[in-house]
């Protein structure tokens, strides 16, 4: 069985916002798979902030896509050809496929993903890697308590919105921060007991007003001039979890640090960076949680899926920096 894949490559190293020029889309004829692998044409791609930071040729905690590479990316399908007795064909899988529509894996480097339960796109949301991300952002980086005061950035995004529903889940007192009344709107929708759109006005005073006795847990998606307003609010032994910080990704010059960073020494509290990478043992921990929550109607998984197939990636990925989803972003594949 003979196939064509269809590939988004990296072309060049972008300097600010990746433009058309970055990328190329390549074909490429793919065998039949060997023992144990599988052939999956790919559904629904993953588009993710961290994406950016992936094309940079510096030290990080992955290796960067290298010139000429398919895109990374992760990404759900369906196994078309088999070699593997445990991912036969018709069966939904997920993996890191990259940008591609039908590719070759070793079925063992792949997770079955069940469509009965929650579609592709949620697989890739509330019960992939950013659901993964805000639970053990969450629990065990920012070891929350019942009842705590929780302020979380890029609310509306993939993480941000389920991080502010577990909190709430455990009875806290949840404050999300976004971009623009529709976005503050939803959060409140879902549960949050308020928002704050960044885009207007002042962020530190308004935190001010919402959490007079302070923070106890920031989740900070953003970095920059937010996590500065963050760090200015917060309450003795807070606990700062650093995910993301999508404002500085596509700056072309080093941002700089945190100003209020004495604040940690003050209510002598801590600043915790993390990987999800590191909880993959306990991923099922996570997703059993998730969707009992999904299940209940304690969580809601909400998706901006965008069409176009392999030749809108490029368009998709500036959409995230553009803000342009609620919940997480999804490219689907003809």
């Amino acid at each position: 069985m003979t196939v064509t894949s269809r590939q988004i490559r990296l072309a060049k190293r972008p300097v600010g916002l990746p433009d058309i020029s970055t990328w190329e889309l390549t074909t490429e004829e793919l065998p039949a798979p060997g023992p144990g692998q599988i052939l999956v044409a790919v559904d629904h791609i993953s588009i993710d902030p961290a994406m950016r930071g992936w094309l940079n040729d510096t030290r990080s905690y992955v290796p960067p896509v290298g010139i000429g590479e398919v895109m990374r990316a992760i990404a759900t399908g369906t196994v078309i050809a088999s070699e593997s007795p445990e991912r036969p064909v018709g069966s939904h899988v997920r993996g890191m496929f990259g940008v591609a529509d039908h590719v070759i894996v070793d079925a063992a480097t792949t997770d079955p993903i069940d469509p009965a339960i929650a579609s592709e796109a949620t697989w890739l949301g509330a019960l992939g890697m950013p659901g993964m991300t805000a639970y053990f952002g969450l629990f065990d980086v920012g070891r929350l308590r019942d009842g705590e005061t929780v302020v979380v950035s890029g609310a509306a995004g993939a993480v941000g919105s389920v991080v502010g529903q577990l909190a709430k889940a455990r009875g806290c007192r949840v404050i999300g921060i976004a971009g623009g009344p529709d976005k503050c709107a939803w959060l409140e929708e879902i549960g949050f007991d308020a928002a704050i759109d960044y885009r207007q006005g002042d962020v530190t005073a308004k935190l001010r007003e919402l959490v007079p006795g302070g923070i106890d847990v920031y989740f900070d998606n953003v970095g920059g001039e937010i996590l500065d307003a963050a760090l200015a609010n917060l309450r003795r032994g807070a606990r700062i979890v650093l995910c993301g910080a999508i404002s500085s990704y596509n700056a072309e010059d080093l941002p700089p640090g945190p100003q209020r960073y004495m604040a940690l020494l003050v209510f002598r509290a801590s600043m915790t960076g993390f990987l999800v990478f590191d909880y993959a043992d306990r991923f099922p921990e996570g997703v059993a949680a998730i969707a009992a929550l999904i299940d209940s109607g304690a969580l809601v998984a909400r998706e901006t899926v965008v069409g176009g197939g392999i030749e809108g990636f490029p368009e998709a990925l500036l959409g995230i920096y553009q803000g342009i989803n609620t919940g997480k972003l999804v490219l689907t594949v003809p």
